[in-house]
């Protein structure tokens, strides 16, 4: 899709296909945590399912981004590196985020599922904020 066709989607159309993307990305991550803490209950499990879950969902997240919401085309290994590269550093500040909501409420909030509860919530306001920084800083070509 050229850019003229990105410019042209309504925000309507683009934030709906953005939630979707972020709602099947949060559930690789939340589901990617559920497995770890089931298969590993020792020393740092919390860090290590945080850590997994992450991983799992920023590539996904990535992966949908860049196809079909940024609709870039380079998919040249250097291009690839790059973008994949500053994708992940605007990620840190929203990870913060998102870890941070999660550790709060697993932390100040009783139940065994409030964790999840506290990433689910983390990883929306994060993923809001990294629209405009992805939109500004790493697909800036394809989208502008």
């Amino acid at each position: 899709m050229t850019a003229q066709a990105v410019r042209s989607l309504s925000m309507t159309v683009l934030t709906l296909r953005y939630a979707a993307f972020a709602a099947v990305a949060t559930g690789v991550n939340v589901g990617t945590q559920y497995v770890s803490l089931a298969a590993y209950a020792g020393p740092l499990a919390l860090g290590v399912a945080m850590a997994l879950g992450t991983g799992t969902g920023l590539v996904t997240k990535y992966v949908l981004d860049k196809q079909f919401i940024f609709f870039d085309t380079d998919n040249s290994v250097r291009g690839h590196s790059v973008k994949f590269t500053l994708y992940s550093l605007m990620g840190v500040a929203t990870t913060a985020i998102f870890w941070g909501t999660e550790l709060l409420f697993h932390t100040l909030l009783p139940g065994a599922h409030m964790k999840y509860i506290g990433a689910v919530l983390g990883l929306a306001i994060g993923y809001v904020t990294k629209y405009q920084l992805d939109r500004r800083f790493v697909f800036r070509t394809a989208s502008a």
